[in-house]
C-alpha cells in the first residue's frame, strides 16, 4: 500500500541530510498538507537546512583555510583577501564574513561532534554557531582542550530540546564548572571593562547603556522592579518637580518597559533632589537569589555559584554576596541539581562569619 504524502514526510524527517531527501521535499506543496503535516514538513526542511549549512562551512574553509594565515605586513589584516572574496560572493560585510570564517574554523578544529550533529540535522545552524562562538571565547580565556569533548557532548544533548539562548546559558555554566580558575580570572579581567555610556537618539531620546558585574546589574534591575511594584514612581516624581526632565506619570496605557524607564529616571532624580541632605547608604535593599554549595561557601572549593536571573558567577563574588545577605538552607542532589529539602527559616550570618567569608 502506497504511503500518503504526510507519511512520507515523517519518514523523511528522520533521514539525514542529502540531495535525495531535499529533492523529495521540494516536490511537496506544503499548502496542501494538514496542520500537523505542515509542522513536520517545516521540521524536515530545517533538518536539511542544517545539512546545507555544514556544506557551507566546508566551502568557507576551502576558501579561507582551516587556520589563519600569517602576514609580514604590520597593517595588513590576516585573511584579508579571503575574507573579502567571501564577503563579495555572499554580499556580506567584511566583519560578517570574518565571523563565518571564525565559526567554521572553530567547528572544524575543535568541535567534531558538533560538525557531525549539524550535518545530520540533529542540531540547527543557530545552535552550532552559538556553540562555536561560546567555545572560541572559552578557549581564548584558557579553557583546556582536554575537557572540551565532555562539554561538547552535554551541549549537543541540551541542544536537542532547548533554544540557542538556553544552550548558551548551559554552555557558560559548564565552562564555569569545568574550569573555575579560568572563569574567575576572566571575570576579574571583565570587571575592568564596566562602564556607563549615553548615546543620543532621534526625537529627543537617548540610549543609556551600563555594563556591570552580574550581581550589580541584577541589583539595579530588581530595585527598579521593586519601586514599580511596592512604591510606585509617583511619590518620587514630587521630589523631582524642580528638574526639567520630570518623568511621565504612570498610567494604565504604559508598558512594563516604559514603567522601568520612568522608575530608573525617578531614582536618579530623587537622589539629585536630596543630595545635599544627610544620607547614610544602606545594605543591599533587594533580594538576590544565590545558590552556592557548602564547600564553596566555606572556602574549601571554588565551584561557581548560580545567580538567579543571570547564571554562573565566580566563587569569590558569591562569598562576598553571601556575607551581605540572609541565608536559607536548600539541599539538592549533587548529580541532577534537583531540590531535595528546603529550610523554612532564614539566617543572618554573625560578624565573625562575615569576616571569615570576606
Amino acid at each position: 500500500m502506497e504511503k500518503s504524502t504526510e507519511e512520507r514526510i515523517i519518514d523523511l524527517l528522520f533521514k539525514p541530510g542529502s540531495y535525495e531527501v531535499l529533492g523529495e521535499l521540494i516536490l511537496i506543496n506544503p499548502r496542501e498538507l494538514t496542520a500537523s503535516g505542515k509542522i513536520d514538513y517545516l521540521a524536515a526542511l530545517e533538518k536539511q537546512h542544517s545539512w546545507i549549512t555544514s556544506l557551507l562551512q566546508e566551502a568557507t574553509l576551502a576558501i579561507a583555510g582551516s587556520q589563519p594565515s600569517e602576514s609580514d605586513e604590520m597593517w595588513e589584516g590576516v585573511d584579508e583577501s579571503e575574507r573579502e572574496d567571501i564577503a563579495t560572493a555572499l554580499r556580506l560585510s567584511p566583519s560578517t564574513a570574518q565571523i563565518r570564517i571564525d565559526v567554521a574554523r572553530t567547528l572544524s578544529n575543535h568541535l567534531p561532534a558538533t560538525c557531525e550533529a549539524l550535518a545530520t540535522g540533529i542540531i540547527s545552524s543557530s545552535h552550532a554557531t552559538l556553540i562555536a562562538r561560546e567555545t572560541a571565547d572559552a578557549l581564548k580565556r584558557g579553557l583546556s582542550p582536554d575537557i572540551l569533548c565532555t562539554i561538547e557532548e552535554k551541549a549537543i544533548a541540551h541542544s536537542e530540546f532547548h533554544t540557542p539562548s538556553q544552550v548558551g546559558r548551559k554552555l557558560r555554566t559548564l565552562f564555569a564548572q569545568y574550569a573555575p580558575e579560568e572563569f574567575e580570572q576572566a571575570h576579574e579581567i571583565a570587571r575592568d571593562s564596566r562602564s556607563v555610556r549615553i548615546y543620543p537618539e532621534g526625537d529627543g531620546m537617548s540610549t543609556l547603556i551600563a555594563l556591570l558585574p552580574a550581581e550589580d546589574a541584577q541589583t539595579v534591575y530588581l530595585a527598579i522592579n521593586a519601586m514599580i511594584e511596592h512604591q510606585g514612581v509617583n511619590e518620587f516624581h514630587s521630589a523631582a518637580e524642580n528638574f526639567p526632565s520630570k518623568p511621565t506619570q504612570l498610567d494604565e496605557s504604559q508598558t512594563m518597559e516604559m514603567k522601568r524607564a520612568d522608575a530608573l529616571a525617578a531614582i536618579a532624580s530623587d537622589f539629585l533632589a536630596r543630595i545635599s541632605d544627610d544620607y547614610t547608604p544602606r545594605r543591599r535593599p533587594v533580594s538576590l537569589n544565590l545558590t552556592m554549595d557548602l564547600p564553596t561557601m566555606l572556602g574549601l572549593a571554588e565551584n561557581p555559584a548560580e545567580l538567579s536571573g543571570y547564571g554562573p558567577i565566580p566563587a569569590t563574588v558569591a562569598r562576598a554576596l553571601a556575607a551581605d545577605g540572609r541565608w536559607r538552607k536548600f539541599i539538592t542532589d549533587p548529580g541532577t541539581g534537583n531540590l531535595l529539602d528546603c529550610g523554612r527559616e532564614s539566617y543572618v550570618p554573625p560578624q565573625h562569619l562575615v569576616d571569615f567569608l570576606t
